[in-house]
């Protein structure tokens, strides 16, 4: 009996992971490291400077960045600093504060960008985040191409790998935003933890593997979204065939997640252990400054 037992294991078990093996990305041998900080460094210091930037302020419309957000972008170390034990910890913080550019708001925080710095074209971009959670509150990891300075938004292109908000604690969204598809009408899709695990409990790694042909999104390895190149007809164009670069930020309110209420606890701490970029050898980055 006991002997019947371990061979109904053994079968059992192998039936598992031959269904683990479905969902599971599997490694990939043509990926090549091109990027990557681990923020590794002293408690309480800035990020790399060689590798990140700010973008500062309640946004160029003076509109909270075009979603009516609540914060006041700095690049202090009370927003963004390194915790000296290789993680990143971007704090949204409850205060009254006015900006470089005049402008007074009742919350800062950070949206760290390698504009000017790193701009790949293609290959796999990955993040392990521990998001905040909370009503209001609207982490993200995400992507802009480097021409939306002479093109704008959405012809730039935008590559959203991963959105949180906090009325939504076990979900994450991946979207894609360009002409034809932006704003409410971006290409999305989200994935949900299951059995009412919330994202906030633990570290989670985003990421996207993009090429000329399409964009996939996962999450822990598991894909959940692909948009492919030929689907793009009409008046939706397909504009990530150029270097895009990368953004992290912690956003406070805004239209899609709502804004803080009774409940919502500050500071808010997004936590970041690394980020990384592949460069796939089939179709390699095309340009990193």
């Amino acid at each position: 009996m006991r002997k019947n037992l371990f061979f109904v294991c053994v079968i059992i078990a192998a039936s598992l992971m031959a269904s683990s093996a479905k969902t599971a990305k599997p490694e990939i041998q043509h990926l090549t490291l091109a990027w990557a900080d681990e923020f590794d460094g002293p408690a309480g210091t800035a990020p790399d400077p060689a590798k990140w930037g700010y973008d500062l302020g309640i946004g160029p419309g003076r509109d909270g960045w075009g979603n009516q957000e609540l914060q006041t972008y700095t690049n202090r170390t009370a927003n963004a600093s390194l915790d000296g034990e290789g993680h990143l910890l971007i704090k949204a913080i409850r205060e009254n504060f006015t900006g470089a550019d005049g402008f007074g708001r009742a919350y800062t925080s950070a949206r760290l960008v390698t504009r000017g710095k790193f701009e790949p074209t293609y290959g796999r971009i990955e993040a392990r985040i521990k998001v905040p959670f909370g009503q209001g509150i609207w982490p993200a990891f995400w992507m802009l191409g480097s021409n939306i300075s002479s093109v704008g938004w959405p012809a730039c292109g935008e590559i959203d790998v991963m959105e949180h908000i906090g009325r939504e604690p076990s979900t994450v969204y991946g979207t894609l935003h360009g002409p034809g598809f932006s704003g409410a009408q971006g290409l999305s899709d989200s994935f949900t933890l299951l059995e009412g695990k919330k994202f906030a409990d633990d570290f989670h790694v985003f990421e996207v593997e993009w090429n000329p042909r399409d964009i996939s999104f996962y999450v822990d390895g598991l894909h959940y979204h692909t948009r492919k190149a030929p689907e793009f007809t009409g008046n939706r164009q397909w504009v990530f065939d150029h270097p895009h670069y990368l953004l992290l930020n912690l956003a406070v309110g805004g239209n899609w997640p709502g804004y803080p209420d009774a409940t919502t606890v500050f500071p808010q701490t997004m936590m970041v252990d690394y980020v990384r970029v592949y460069s796939d050898l089939r179709a390699p980055i095309k340009r990193i400054r």
